[in-house]
């Protein structure tokens, strides 16, 4: 019995054609709307001192954005948040676990708000 050895060749002309598409762009982007929608539905409703014991109300959940960014050889859809305190919520870096509990709850980053808001866009 004869074996035969096919060989593949990828055509990267293709796939960057493909994946810097406005297609592409025009799909990741609303992906990334999506997740910030559901992180805007997830975030934090809490009133009170935070980072530097500065009152903050509903300044996470307007800090969440969603962006288009082309690396050079395809379209990125990204989105989260981007005020100063944007990590003290999603990783609880606020206060120790012996005080008074954060507002954010949970210790778990699938119970964080873009940890679950990515968990959401999960197919």
């Amino acid at each position: 019995m004869a074996r035969s050895h096919a060989r593949i060749r990828i055509d990267r002309s293709a796939f960057r054609e493909f994946a810097s598409s406005d297609e592409m762009a025009a799909y990741l982007l609303s992906v990334a709307e999506r997740g910030k929608a559901i992180a805007e539905a997830l975030a934090p409703t809490y009133t009170g001192p935070t980072w530097s014991n500065v009152a903050r109300a509903g300044d996470y959940r307007k800090s969440l954005n969603a962006s288009l960014v082309h690396n050079g050889f395809a379209w990125q859809g990204e989105f989260g948040a981007d005020v100063a305190y944007a990590l003290q919520v999603e990783f609880g870096s606020g206060r120790p676990a012996t005080s008074q509990e954060r507002p954010q709850e949970g210790r778990s980053p699938k119970t964080r708000v873009l940890g679950r808001a990515l968990d959401a866009l999960r197919i």
